[in-house]
Formats: structure tokens, sequence, C-alpha cells
């Protein structure tokens, strides 16, 4: 065809084989994008592959298996010396140290918590703080708290994240190294991340991204293990690579929900691989290509949801005893908790008790005093210029409120105990005035409605309107109302609103105190309360001891589903509501450039500080590197349209392949950030980064050599014959010269931040304005400009 290039001579072969994404008896490998097709391939040829000798005369012994271990281990033993230096400074509580350290100290103590983050990560916190020998007396509470006075093993337990991130280098290398690369580009993958100052300023600490991402790397290192054994299927081998990358996903997921990025990344592959399967010319059954299905639907799917349940249910057991986080669970599982304060005061509630009601989230109480609405509010709109009803925060006699029934009673029994569904009015103590709601829009929310209160020697009688119903949460007919037990939402009866409140404060003719209003979703989570104390029975003494503490009651069960559902669906609705604003947030548009890290942690007497930032050169080669592989491909896909092949088709297939593989796994742990409104920080890039160092890596082998390794997939009696013949990279010396400059780069780089990195030595303000590398890295310590000039002009 006219305009269609030569093939180049010296290529009598193709790449026909990667790791990534194939059919399970293809020929070669296709992710989105690809394309290509089999015919060029033969069966004319035996069943094992023609070799022929296409290495590097100058350096054979760097693709050999033992060299490669060679380096594999030294890369290791530097990661440990630079994640292990110093590892006891600052002997101060560090940024999260404050949460994930005291959550380690729950599990020793066996008291429950509630986080945002799955159990599995600060399972193993706990499990080496206890092995080092830690209390869980430290409480953890401000950053900058001694961890020698109270003498606590943090060295210890701040040795499990830096051996996981030291780890994690190796393994880089090895995914490289398995997906076909030489030694040397394997290496500079691995050197990318080895001289990050930002993978060892968290690795060191006690934080959750070095397990996040030490998984994330076995699980994308485990995929390409199985995925070269697709001439092996069904093999022990081709199970255990299979069941193996469930494992690692599981455990991805199982240290921060942000695992599920990897989950996605691999079943993109898993998808493309499946639709090759399903292609008739692989030359599959249906009933064969089901059993793939189903294989990989057991490994990869089934076998980690019981991996990651299995999380939940350690954590159930290791806390057993009443803790912190029992506010935020229902009164079913704070049941479960042995000293709970459900089990130990909760209290059937009868009518003509005088309660206090609180609100489960925001922790205030219903509170009434006699200033009334203003007339008009700052928008213009009216209001009733009724009594207000606010919330909160502390007791108060005007939190008393009595339940009035509005059905007639016997004089003694358990008929006069207050039940679910049961209509009652609410009398405010201090004010004899009862609760009301109308159709009147409330202060801050013109579209929900204004509480207020109603006198009843008033002439016009608002009965109706002080109507409610006690809709007692996961309770059935007849069931009693309990105090501290008994969550509830109130519900209008005329108007079917439910008692709200919401964290905006009124404005000072209300003290600054929460507003009330009625949410006409009665079913919203948020509106629910409980009935905090009973101040006294309709005598106005409590005579019937229902309010003094009693003997512990027996934990109740409660199945592990219903409480691991419950769990679940709390942590990601907080985890989404984590929107407060924070000095150190960003959004991800500035990550990859390294527009501005965030302070860990300073000293001032010293002027030492950490501050977690990356390596530029690392992070903007890998940046570079994504932009470049993007264009090269999207050039290389226009010209084939024009059949124009400008990139032969063994070094594009492995572009697409490997390359592709890892820019899918950059884009799935990158762009979801996108997508969410809770607040970020430069350190969720992590997992990206170690995606962009893989593609950096290939793009790298790209640029300094023209030839690839092939085949990459172990070869079987059941694999397709190939008429192409075994080849080996070829990289030269200059291009190692060139690799090992720039890992000198690297790590002279790594050592100038360094004492940002390790928080000493201290630095003065000329010290620190120096290694301010961008205008935008906002460092403590910092000489004022006209200072800066007077020492310059001073030298």
């Amino acid at each position: 065809m006219s305009g269609q290039q030569p093939p180049r001579q010296r290529r009598p072969f193709r790449d026909d084989e990667s790791s990534h994404g194939s059919a399970s008896h293809s020929p070669r490998e296709i992710v989105p994008g690809s394309t290509g097709s089999d015919s060029e391939h033969t069966n004319a040829v035996g069943a094992g592959y023609e070799r022929q000798a296409y290495r590097s005369s100058r350096m054979p012994y760097m693709e050999t298996t033992r060299f490669a271990w060679t380096i594999s281990s030294a890369l290791f033993i530097i990661a440990l010396g630079l994640r292990f230096y110093k590892i006891n400074h600052p002997d101060q509580v560090v940024f999260d140290e404050v949460h994930f350290g005291k959550f380690a100290a729950y599990y020793i103590l066996r008291e429950y918590y509630f986080d945002v983050h799955p159990p599995f990560a600060k399972l193993l916190f706990g499990l080496v703080g206890w092995f080092v020998g830690f209390d869980g007396k430290f409480d953890f509470t401000n950053i900058g708290d001694s961890y020698s006075i109270h003498q606590v093993p943090f060295i210890g337990m701040r040795s499990f994240p830096a051996f996981l991130g030291s780890a994690t280098v190796p393994i880089v290398f090895w995914i490289m190294k398995e997906s076909g690369y030489p030694t040397a580009i394997a290496a500079f993958s691995a050197a990318l991340v080895l001289f990050d100052n930002a993978h060892v300023a968290q690795t060191r600490l006690i934080l959750l991204d070095a397990a996040l991402v030490f998984f994330m790397a076995l699980s994308l290192l485990a995929y390409i293990k199985f995925r070269k054994l697709r001439y092996h299927e069904y093999s022990p081998a081709w199970w255990g690579w299979l069941f193996a990358t469930g494992t690692f996903l599981a455990c991805t997921l199982g240290c921060k929900m942000v695992g599920l990025f990897t989950f996605l990344t691999v079943g993109v592959a898993v998808l493309v691989d499946l639709w090759q399967l399903l292609d008739i010319r692989k030359g599959l059954s249906i009933e064969q290509f089901w059993r793939h299905f189903a294989a990989r639907a057991l490994g990869l799917i089934v076998w980690p949801a019981i991996v990651y349940l299995s999380f939940f249910w350690a954590h159930f057991k290791v806390l057993k005893y009443s803790g912190t986080g029992d506010s935020f669970m229902s009164p079913a599982f704070q049941e479960t908790l042995a000293g709970n304060e459900l089990l130990l005061n909760s209290q059937e509630i009868r009518y003509y008790d005088t309660i206090t009601l609180k609100h489960k989230d925001t922790k205030v109480y219903l509170h009434s005093h006699e200033e009334t609405y203003p007339l008009r509010y700052e928008d213009g709109r009216i209001s009733s210029q009724g009594q207000q009803v606010t919330g909160y925060p502390h007791n108060d006699t005007n939190n008393f409120w009595q339940i009035i029934p509005t059905k007639a009673l016997p004089a003694t029994g358990r008929g006069r105990i207050v039940r679910h569904k049961d209509t009652v009015q609410l009398l405010h103590a201090k004010t004899q005035s009862y609760l009301l709601t109308h159709d009147v829009a409330s202060p801050l929310m013109p579209t929900n409605q204004e509480f207020t209160t109603w006198y009843p020697d008033e002439e016009n009688s608002r009965y109706a309107d002080t109507l409610f119903i006690v809709d007692v949460l996961e309770a059935q007919e007849g069931d009693p109302w309990k105090s501290k037990s008994g969550h509830f939402r109130l519900i209008h009866v005329p108007t079917k609103v439910c008692l709200w409140t919401h964290a905006k404060a009124l404005p000072d003719w209300a003290y600054k105190q929460q507003e009330i209003n009625g949410n006409k979703n009665p079913q919203d989570r948020t509106a629910t309360w409980f009935v905090e104390d009973i101040i006294s029975d309709e005598t106005g003494e409590d005579q019937r001891g229902r309010t003094t503490k009693v003997e512990e009651k027996k934990v109740k069960p409660r199945n592990f589903f219903k409480k691991f559902w419950e769990l679940q669906s709390l942590m990601l609705a907080h985890n989404a509501g984590l929107t407060a604003s924070h000095p150190y947030a960003t959004g991800p548009i500035n990550w990859p450039f390294l527009i501005s890290g965030i302070s860990f942690w300073t000293e001032n007497d010293k002027k030492q500080q950490v501050y977690f930032i990356g390596n530029v050169a690392s992070w903007w080669a890998c940046s570079l590197s994504l932009a470049v592989i993007l264009g090269v491909m999207t050039t290389d896909a226009i010209a084939r349209r024009r059949a124009i092949n400008p990139i032969p088709d063994d070094i594009r297939n492995r572009l697409l392949n490997n390359a592709g593989f890892f820019v899918i796994a950059w884009a799935c742990h990158y762009f979801p950030f996108f997508l969410m409104n809770r607040q970020l920080f430069i350190h969720h890039y992590l997992p990206a980064h170690l995606a962009s160092a893989l593609v950096a890596g290939s793009v790298m082998n790209f640029i300094v050599t023209e030839a690839i390794e092939f085949p990459v997939s172990y070869a079987s009696a059941t694999a397709p014959a190939r008429r192409y013949p075994r080849t080996h990279t070829d990289i030269g010396s200059k291009a190692i010269a060139f690799l090992l400059g720039y890992a000198t780069l690297l790590f002279g780089l790594f050592l100038y931040i360094a004492p940002l990195t390790y928080g000493t030595p201290g630095l003065d303000g000329h010290a620190v304005n120096r290694r301010r590398l961008l205008n935008t890295w906002t460092l403590h310590f910092q000489a004022k400009e006209h200072e800066t000039v007077a020492a310059e002009d001073s030298d």
C-alpha cells in the first residue's frame, strides 16, 4: 500500500506475548486499544520455541537470574538503610500517628473503636505493638506528645511499616522483570521508588500507606505471574497465583477503601482477558469459556470476599469491650460489647417521665428557652415569633422534657410504658409549653419546618400540631422505648416531618446554638435521637430505681453479617463526610507535579521539621513518562489509520500490553479522586506514583533499546507453536551509564531534601529556603526575603 513503511530488516520477529490481559490460548495479548490478528501464527513448527542468540554480547550476565536476584537484594538492603535511618527521630507523635497508633492501643486493650478504614493494617499494627511490649496505655492524643517519656516502644511499631516500605522496592523490580524488561530497566523503576522522599517519609511512621502500597504492588506482581502461566491453565501454579492475586487484593482493600482501585485495575485486565477468550477463533467452546470465567470469579471475587470478611471477624473478636466507638453504632450492636452503658443503664421509659433527648450524630440536647424567634430573618422571611427550640451541647435544665400520653392509661403496671409507634406530646419542663412544628420555614433552611412550642392557655388550640410518633429503630410492634439503647425518630403526625438538626449554628439572637428543624425525609439516617437520661418520674422523684446503675447484663449475640454491614455502611458514609477544610489538603490535579506537601511535625527550638514531599526527579520523570507514552500511542494510532507503521509491531505490542497495563493501574489509582468531595492529601497519590514508576521504566526501555525479551509467558506442550524465534533485549553500555547517572541524580536530590524527610538536622532559614524547590511549598522556619538578600550581600 502506498505510503506504508517497509519492515525493518533487523527484526524477523514480533512481540506476540505479554503478561497482561491476554486470552489463555492466544499467541498475543491484547489490552483495550490494541489491534491485530492471529493469522501470522502457525502450528507448523513444534511446540517448543526456536532459540536465537540475540543477547547483547557486551554484558550478557546482566540478564541472568542470579544477577537479577543480586540487584534485587541490593535494592532491598539500600531501602532498609534509607527507611530505618534515624527511625527513632522524632521520638514524638507525628501527623496521623495520633489516629493509627491509638487504634493499635485499642486492639491491645480490646476496646471497641470506630474508623473509616477497614481493619487489616490496624490489626497488624496492634499485633506488632503487642509483640514489642506496648501496653496500650499511651493514648496518642496530640502531635508532639513524647514517646520516650511515656516509655512507648515506638521504634518497634515504626519498624513494621518501614520493613513493608523497604520490601516494596524489590517487588517493583520483579514486576518489571516478570513483565520482560531488562534488569537495568527494572532497577530504574525500583530506584524511582527507592529514592523517593515521599515514600520514605510515609513508610517510617505508624501509618497505613506502607501496607497499602506493599499489598497493591504484590497484587500486580501476583497477577502478572498468573498471566504468564496462561498455557498452564488449571495447573497448581496457575491456581496458586490466581488465589494469591485474590488474597493480596483483599489485603489491599483491608488496609484502606482505596484498595478498591487495585481491584479495578486487575478487573479491567481480567475483563479484557475474558473478552479475548470469548472470541471463537481462540478455539474454546462456550463451556470452556464459562469454566475460565468461574475460575476467575472464584479466585478474584469470592475468595477475596472471604478474606476481607475474615479481617472484620478478627476485628470483632478482638474488640470485645466497650470503647470510644460505641456511640457510632446501633443499640443492638452496642449490646454485643461487654461493659457498654446500654447494658448497664438502659431503662424502660414510662409516661410522665422527665427525660433529656440527644442527637446521635451531633451530640446536642433538644433544648428550649423563653427567647423567641425574630420577626424577620436576614433574608427577609417572616418567622412565627414562637419560642426558640435549639440544639445545646451542655447539660441544662432547659433540656428537660416530660412525656405526655395521648391516650388513657391504667393506674399502674406495664400499660404505662411508652412503646414503639406510640403517639406522644413533649412538654418542656421549664416553660410548661409543648413541642410543636408547623408549616413555617426554619431560620436557616427554608425547605424545612420551624420547631417551636405552644402554651396550652393560648386562645387558638394547637393540640394537633403537638402530636409526635415515637419511631424506635429496629423495633417490633409493642416493643418498649428504652433510654440509651432506644434510638428513635420523632415524626410529626400532621406533616410527617421528623425532628432533625445539623451542625450549622444559629445567629447571635439564638446564642449561636444549633438549629432544630423538621426534615421532610422521615427516613433520614441523621434524624436519629436517643434518650440520654431519665431525670425523674411523674412524681418528680426517682422511686423505682430505674435511673440508678444496675448490675451488668449479659452481652447479647448478634449475627456477624449484620454487624459487618452496619460497620461497612458507616465507614463509607463517614469517609464521604470528611469534607472539613485542612491547610494541607490539595486537589488531585496538583499531586503529580508536587505543587505542595504536608507538614507532618515541627520542633521550634531546634528548627526541625518533617515535611512530606516527593523527590522532584522521580515524580516529574514519572509524569513526563505518562505524557510520552500517551503521546506516542496516540500518534501511532493516527499514523496507522493512514497505513503508516512508525513503530514496529513487536515494540508496539509490548507498549500496549505491558505499559498499557501499568497506565491502567495509574489511571485507576488516580482519576477516581477527582470524583470525591472528601478531604484529600498528596499522600493519596503514592499508589498511583508506584504505577507511574512502572510506566517510566516501560518508556525508558522504549527509548534506550530497539529489542525486547520474547517470549514472556511460560511455554508448554499445549501452547500454540510459533514461527518467531526467542529474542533478548539489547541494552547498551551508554544506556546503562545514563540510567546510573539518573539514579545518582535521584539519590543526590533525595539527600538534599533528606532533612525535611527525616526531621534532622535542623535547618536555618536560609537552608530551608534553598530546599524550597517550588515557591508553593509551605515550609516552616523560612528566612524572610530581606534576610535572604542581606545574607547574599554579606557573601
